[in-house]
């Protein structure tokens, strides 16, 4: 930073100093077309875009963008309204050869001489803006920080009398920010191809021909242990470091267990089993406290279990789930599924080929998601460091 700098100094300014802010009108979802002027909705900010696009992923048709906010290359749209206080002030780029609209809840920064759009976009990402929003937010349940709101919030300019050598370094330092995106991003793209990957060959190993092994259903291959379960409220749980079970995982740490080894869960009930967004089967281990709301399964050995795991995560649930606006899985049905059974050495040679493939895919210890995990706080530590300039009254002390 002291080579950057170069012993400029840096300047507190508000943002309504730096270029014109202005609020957004009018667009709603409901105006969205397939073809015409490009547009920027608010809620597409903090749910599709990173921090700069190119193209948006809307347009409404050219009569309604003559009555919206123009939005131009270089201009940064700014979310105004959410009912989540991180979603507000989220920042995006717009660097598209068209002209773009965006709407009311969302306002449109038009940078002067002295800031760089993307530079100001890496800063809504750190606490001092957080804080800065927090202190200007109105509203509970829908909030709100509105463009002269907006305004007020002070970012750090280095060299604002030199406005050629201020965007220099500005541009340095997004610089060095881009890097550290790329590498998380390219290792995401990874990661997504890699689970790709897993899922492919997850299907072909647990994949049997009728007569090629034999079938058994889960009841045989399994002890089920749901009557020792027991679910406990939550006003009524001792606070300890022993993992509470339900259908999808810990849901909370109590101070005494009821199970001590190694078991698989199934999900008995919830929208899960339909939806499929996280595993309905997972392994625990030690010391553990499960509700009413998973099945315990104890097998013979790990390969036996992690073989059913992944095999019950591989296949479609839905004729053994009963009810539709609560799904449940019941014991009576869980234990009907029909399982290919292998040789418990092929059943090795699975679970082998598929812990390897979810260590990379999946494990936050290790793999990919470990990497992208550390680049990511890589990545946030130089944000902070590269964008942490002492205020007047910090310096002064």
């Amino acid at each position: 930073m002291d080579k950057l700098l170069d012993g400029v100094a840096v300047e507190w300014m508000a943002l309504g100093e730096l270029g014109n802010l202005l609020r957004g009108n009018g667009l709603q979802k409901k105006d969205f077309t397939d073809t015409g002027v490009p547009a920027i909705h608010y809620g597409q900010i903090y749910t599709y875009y990173g921090l700069s696009t190119k193209e948006t992923k809307s347009f409404v048709s050219p009569d309604l963008a003559r009555q919206l906010r123009k939005v131009n290359t270089g201009d940064v749209v700014i979310t105004n309204t959410s009912e989540n206080l991180a979603d507000v002030g989220k920042a995006l780029v717009y660097l598209g050869e068209r002209q773009a609209v965006t709407g009311g809840h969302a306002s449109i920064l038009k940078p002067g001489d002295c800031l760089l759009g993307k530079y100001f976009a890496y800063f809504t990402q750190t606490d001092t803006f957080a804080t800065e929003k927090r202190k200007l937010a109105k509203g509970t349940k829908v909030i709100d920080v509105s463009a002269t709101d907006m305004a007020k919030i002070k970012i750090p300019i280095p060299c604002p009398d030199n406005p050629k050598k201020s965007l220099e370094i500005q541009a340095e330092i997004v610089r060095i920010l881009d890097a550290f995106t790329a590498m998380t991003a390219e290792l995401t793209a990874e990661l997504s191809m890699r689970k790709q990957q897993y899922n492919h060959y997850r299907d072909r190993l647990l994949s049997f021909k009728e007569g090629e092994v034999e079938w058994k259903i889960l009841g045989e291959l399994a002890e089920n242990l749901d009557s020792k379960r027991k679910p406990i409220t939550s006003g009524l749980r001792e606070e300890g470091n022993i993992p509470y079970y339900g259908a999808s995982g810990i849901v909370d740490y109590v101070k005494d267990y009821i199970f001590d080894g190694d078991f698989l869960l199934v999900s008995e009930d919830g929208a899960n089993l339909l939806a499929r967004n996280t595993p309905i089967a997972f392994s625990i281990s030690g010391k553990t406290w499960v509700n009413n709301h998973a099945h315990v399964l104890k097998f013979d050995t790990y390969a036996e279990r992690r073989y059913v795991e992944y095999y019950l995560n591989s296949i479609d649930l839905t004729p053994y789930i009963s009810g539709a606006a609560q799904p449940k899985l019941n014991k009576k049905n869980l234990e009907s599924v029909r399982i290919p059974s292998p040789s418990p050495t092929e059943k090795e040679r699975i679970v082998s080929v598929l812990d390897k493939f979810d260590a990379l895919t999946h494990s936050i210890t290790e793999g990919l998601p470990r990497e992208i995990e550390l680049r990511q706080k890589q990545y946030e530590y130089y944000r902070d460091l590269l964008l942490s300039f002492p205020k007047p009254e910090e310096a002064a002390s």
